[in-house]
């Protein structure tokens, strides 16, 4: 009964940092281009630049917290104060307005949050599988508190644009308190760094997913940055843009709630598969420039996205990837996910927006999606002819 007791206080605590970091994350970067372009009056390339700041340098930084956080076996350390670090950061935009330091300020604060995602995902997902507890059941509270935040934050940003930023490190600060009294999952420190590296890149399902997770999770992110401007050009509001947003992200609860059965009725690649056709659909009707009503009925289509993509991509990881190197194979895939796909999308769709329309940044979105579905298929197909072969041979 006694352990009962701590697996529940342990998970609770869980919940609450994702609660408390998407929250933060959520008053932010939503809203934040339509910031730089109503408030600071940059234009496209400039938008583009800044918003892109973050995931590239997850590129580089993700991996590198994966590995120091290996190679100490640290990890609460390491994501309390990363989680600290970030925030107070943030309060940087409310500095000074000029691009070069708005765009300075976006690389610091990246630096550090980059490492929050992959090092509190490879601590839930290890304890979660160890306690057999639903993952997707303590990441949902992400969701929420994403959801919640650019609601409010929504209605605020029409009072005073600058709350986001306030936001963004209070919610930070109150996660980093909570990210001291996770469970700290010790395991035999992997030293020899590059060799896991190397050992976890030498595996053909694993680069397959990476590009898989390029153009289907790239650009679900990226639309981050770029949905508050096509609420904005179809005639939103600052209050229009939080409730898509809401209704887009509290779709995602139900689907990660769901996502552990459907991983194991079906399969998880085929979860993935699934994620990535909705999501094409989803670029397409946008594209097609759409009416306000349609969009706000349709925002839940970013729940059979993003909520059974998140669960099934790193149960898919942690399943091929050796226990030694877990948190660096899930930092390595985050940096292609949230870090290469997410810069690519966005510096990309920074250039499409400013030369053409917001419209065709989704016609881009479509294309890559498509691209992800059919490398899906394939790794399907490689698995299935894998398992055929083994089973002759038995």
């Amino acid at each position: 009964m006694e352990k009962s007791k701590v697996v529940k206080k342990n998970i609770l605590t869980m919940q609450g940092f994702y609660l408390l970091t998407f929250f933060g994350i959520g008053s932010m970067f939503p809203l934040l281009s339509v910031y730089l372009s109503e408030v600071e009056k940059l234009n496209g390339y400039q938008i583009g630049m800044i918003m892109s700041v973050s995931p590239i340098i997850m590129i580089f930084f993700q991996p590198l917290w994966g590995v120091i956080s290996d190679k100490t076996n640290s990890p609460i350390k390491i994501l309390a104060a990363t989680t600290f670090v970030a925030g107070l950061l943030g309060l940087g935009f409310l500095v000074n307005s000029s691009y070069i330091w708005l765009l300075i300020i976006a690389v610091c604060v990246a630096i550090f949050q980059s490492a929050i995602i992959p090092v509190s995902d490879s601590i839930s997902i290890q304890y979660t599988s160890k306690v057999k507890y639903d993952y997707g059941k303590v990441r949902l509270l992400g969701s929420l508190g994403f959801g919640i935040a650019v609601f409010i934050m929504g209605r605020l940003s029409e009072i005073t644009p600058k709350v986001i930023f306030l936001s963004f490190f209070l919610s930070l600060a109150l996660a980093a308190m909570l990210a001291i009294k996770m469970p700290a999952e010790k395991s035999k420190p992997n030293r020899n760094v590059i060799s896991g590296i190397k050992e976890i890149l030498s595996f053909k399902k694993f680069i397959l997913f990476l590009g898989i997770t390029f153009l289907i999770f790239g650009p679900n992110l990226a639309n981050n940055t770029y949905f508050g401007l096509f609420i904005e050009d179809s005639g939103g509001t600052y209050t229009g843009i939080g409730i898509a947003f809401l209704i887009a992200v509290l779709s995602e609860i139900p689907f990660m709630r769901a996502a552990g059965s459907w991983i194991y009725r079906i399969g998880i690649l085929q979860v993935a598969a699934i994620a990535g056709i909705v999501s094409l659909i989803r670029w397409l009707l946008y594209f097609m420039e759409p009416s306000l009503a349609i969009i706000y009925g349709t925002a839940v289509i970013q729940g059979f996205s993003i909520g059974l993509f998140i669960p099934a991509g790193l149960q898919y990881i942690r399943d091929i990837a050796p226990i030694h190197i877990t948190a660096t194979a899930i930092t390595l895939y985050s940096a292609i996910g949230n870090g290469l796909g997410n810069w690519f999308c966005t510096f990309i769709g920074g250039i499409i927006y400013e030369e053409f329309s917001i419209y065709a940044v989704y016609l881009f979105f479509s294309l890559l999606a498509l691209l992800g579905v059919l490398l899906n298929f394939w790794l399907l197909h490689e698995e299935k002819a894998k398992d055929t072969a083994g089973a002759a041979v038995q």
